[in-house]
């Protein structure tokens, strides 16, 4: 693409230049990136005869034209800028902390009044910078993007080559070169290189195994964020039994994050809403999604943003949004999402209401390649604004599995722990299980082969029969609720599952 984030960023700061804006305020992850294009610009703008000065905690105001450096606090560094007449430009580091003072503020808005139209501009940089109500008719508030895509791949590219160089052997495929730049997005260009260094490091080849390495990368973004948690999956679109429609739907939705649908101007899906019976495989179609269509998952704790650990509710909801936009395309999970966003928290007036307009906003307005995989049990919870067209691109409805996909499912977990399926017989098994679901299916085939395991001997078919006649299924425990669920979902959501025609 022609126009990337960076590309914006640096115009819109050339566009506050040009509006002659004295006060900008640069919201960045990298300071040193910052701090060169600023550099630029001021030796684009001034021609080696302007003032180019900044200021930080640690050594004051240095004069990068003169190489002097003053030690000052805040306050002795802003007076003594507003009393330089000379253009140029003026990089305050570490001011964000301090906007609250009314002593800055009353610097800041003298500094405004002075360096307007005179050529003189003070910025300051931060990750996360709060404006006060005193200063936002002041300060003008840009963004600074992380590296995208194509800076992204320019890095690999320079790193893979150096260690060609040193007889590394580089086995990428083109896709697989762009799927390493798409892996390492939400980094900052030092981020980059020093993962790829550490992923690199001691190998003789770079083969495509590299992909799943730089992919696990991004639990450390989850880490520091807190109430994001990076989910590896092990999981296949196979290991998910039955649910024929859903599998469908996710198929033809593979490669609509690519480049090529982009350029066929189609957009990538929004989100998908599983609702249904617990035990039912919602959690691990989730998972199977994101091995499927190649992309990281992450899950959003909503009882964490709840907290107040991290700061506000609402402050640390809209740091795990940006958090996801910047590493996309990624899949965002919110399991149970009625426990977080329901009618009850969009009712209370308070923490909950704001949250629930804030992720409809984002849902219907966002344009970022994040697709919100969310999973619901307490279906009767979910207003009516979060089920609608525009936010989720389809609502599906999992049932307590059929007579065929029960079979699917004993064959998945008795494969998965190394039986042969062939010494069972699953049509009889899934007779057995009639109205179970396949968290219990699960439970069976685990808790037989601990009955084996104890006798030493291989697990049989009547191991499967005692465990199943000793179990009490979930339709037995809650027929009514499940009964309800059905009956609410029957004309609100699509069957997850093909008609069993047995």
């Amino acid at each position: 693409m022609s126009s990337t984030a960076r590309q914006s960023s640096i115009l819109s700061l050339r566009e506050a230049l040009t509006g002659g804006y004295p006060i900008i305020a640069i919201e960045t992850w990298e300071e040193d990136q910052t701090l060169s294009t600023l550099a630029g610009f001021c030796q684009s703008v001034f021609q080696n005869k302007g003032a180019y000065m900044t200021w930080d905690l640690q050594q004051g105001l240095a004069d990068n034209t003169t190489g002097t450096l003053t030690t000052m606090d805040v306050n002795q560094a802003l007076d003594h800028i507003l009393q330089c007449d000379k253009p140029g430009f003026f990089v305050f580091k570490d001011l964000g902390s301090n906007l609250k003072k009314p002593e800055i503020q009353r610097r800041l808005r003298n500094i405004h009044y002075a360096f307007r139209g005179q050529n003189r501009f003070l910025f300051f940089t931060g990750s996360e910078i709060l404006v006060p109500p005193e200063l936002r008719k002041d300060v003008l508030l840009i963004g600074y993007s992380l590296p995208s895509e194509p800076e992204i791949s320019a890095i690999v590219s320079e790193h893979f080559s150096t260690l060609e160089k040193k007889g590394i052997a580089i086995n990428l495929v083109p896709d697989e070169l762009q799927r390493c730049s798409v892996a390492l997005k939400g980094f900052t260009a030092a981020e980059i290189k020093y993962t790829l260094n550490k992923v690199c490091w001691g190998k003789k080849e770079i083969s495509k195994d590299i992909l799943d390495i730089l992919q696990d990368e991004k639990e450390q973004l989850a880490r520091k964020d807190g109430v994001l948690e990076y989910v590896r999956t092990t999981e296949s679109i196979e290991d998910v039994g039955g649910l024929e429609n859903l599998k469908s739907w996710l198929a033809k939705r593979k490669k609509l994050f690519s480049p090529e649908a982009v350029e066929a101007g189609i957009r990538p899906p929004r989100g998908l809403l599983m609702m249904g019976i617990s035990g039912c495989g919602k959690s691990l179609s989730v998972k199977a999604i994101s091995a499927l269509w190649g992309l990281p998952l992450f899950r959003l704790d909503m009882n964490k943003v709840y907290s107040g650990i991290y700061g506000t509710p609402e402050g640390t909801f809209h740091r795990a949004i940006k958090s996801i936009e910047s590493v996309a395309p990624a899949i965002l999970w919110i399991d149970e999402i009625e426990g977080g966003i329901s009618s009850n928290t969009a009712k209370d007036g308070g923490t909950g209401s704001h949250i629930f307009s804030a992720f409809l906003t984002w849902m219907q307005e966002k344009s970022s390649d994040v697709f919100v995989a969310a999973t619901a049990n307490r279906i009767d919870l979910l207003p009516a604004e979060i089920i609608r067209k525009g936010r989720f691109d389809q609502v599906f409805f999992i049932d307590l599995p059929n007579d065929n996909e029960r079979e699917q499912i004993f064959r998945v977990h008795l494969q998965r722990r190394g039986n042969n399926v062939e010494d069972f017989d699953l049509a009889l098994l899934s007779v057995a299980t009639e109205f179970w679901n396949g968290a219990e299916i699960e439970h069976v085939v685990e808790a037989a082969m601990v009955e084996a395991f104890h006798r030493n001997e291989k697990m049989s078919q009547d191991d499967l029969y005692t465990i199943i006649r000793g179990t009490v299924p979930l339709s037995r425990t809650m027929a009514e609720q499940i009964k309800f669920i059905k009956n609410w979902a029957s004309e609100r959501a699509v069957s997850a599952s093909v008609k069993d025609e047995s």
